[in-house]
């Protein structure tokens, strides 16, 4: 297992930010999420040692939380949502000063650094001031520092926040290429749900500091037995008003629309409808949760 919780519990005075929270995250790319005050920042800060836990035990990578905190800091790497950039500082100098923190030799932190930087797509601004660089690059060096001891687990806190669609889409591209091409567990705490849906496979949600739904994405994105989405070779809309004569429902998204059935009634209604008005269904499939739906169930069901 990647990360394994029992019983987790902490408190800051009257709040309590962790109740028992208990989970197993399997490897690969896993998405943290939960609205604002679920435990997530709490959690990541256990996991990598920087508060106390008040009661519990868990495991990273197989390294005991209390025991080995030291280790698991130096196994995994983080990227934190905040600016953490020192002023003065070059790309290649802030890149090997991290992998320094993490117990490199100067020299190999500093070959190391070339490196990550070069496949963040940096490389050409290595030598440029920290504080001079775009949202987007800023963003990219923090991975590249994240990166750059080659850790088993990436945490990464709200990487795309703040930015453009196009700085969204590399950096989503960059955190995809880590888990599936050089094979890095991922941890990836977001409120972007669709961001999450790109990169991971498997979600955990949480609040009120504990879980409220984890699985893989596509066993949690249930199919619905009267909701289908259908495509037909002529004009939709005209499509959709015969389907309405027979008491079906239709909402048009993008290029299909989405039906609903009246109780009791079987995919074969939307058979008979085409074939009542002469046209060809080109999609026919059951139509799944998405992933909005499932946190917002998941959350919906603890209030």
């Amino acid at each position: 297992m990647l990360i394994e919780l029992e019983d987790l519990t902490k408190t800051y005075g009257s709040v309590t930010a962790l109740a028992g929270l208990s989970l197993a995250l399997p490897e690969g790319a896993v998405g943290l999420l939960g609205p604002n005050g679920a435990g997530k920042t709490t959690m990541i800060r256990s996991l990598l040692g920087l508060v106390r836990i008040d009661s519990g035990r868990g495991r990273v990578l197989g390294m005991d939380l209390a025991e080995r905190p030291l280790a698991i800091r130096q196994a995994v790497g983080f990227v934190p949502e905040d600016e953490c950039l020192f002023p003065g500082v070059t790309g290649v100098q802030f890149v090997a000063y991290a992998g320094e923190l993490v117990g490199m030799p100067p020299r190999d932190a500093l070959r190391r650094a070339h490196e990550v930087l070069d496949y963040v797509e940096l490389g050409e601004a290595r030598y440029r001031r920290a504080e001079s660089y775009s949202t987007g690059m800023k963003q990219r060096l923090k991975i590249a520092s994240g990166i750059v001891h080659d850790p088993k687990l990436l945490i990464l806190d709200e990487p795309t926040n703040g930015m453009d669609p196009a700085g969204r889409e590399d950096i989503l591209a960059l955190c995809r290429d880590l888990a599936r091409n050089k094979g890095m567990n991922l941890l990836v705490c977001s409120h972007l749900l669709p961001d999450v849906e790109a990169v991971c496979e498997y979600v955990v949600v949480l609040g009120r500091g504990r879980v409220l739904a984890q699985g893989r994405i596509d066993e949690l994105k249930q199919p619905h037995s009267q909701e289908f989405e259908l495509r037909v070779r002529g004009d939709q809309a005209l499509f959709a008003d015969v389907l309405a004569r027979r008491g079906v429902r239709t909402e048009p998204i993008d290029d299909h629309l989405r039906v609903s059935l009246p109780d009791g009634e079987g995919v074969a209604a939307l058979w008979e409808a085409a074939d009542e008005a002469s046209e060809q269904i080109r999609l026919l499939r059951p139509r799944r949760s998405t992933l909005e739906e499932v946190f917002l169930q998941a959350v919906g069901g603890a209030n």
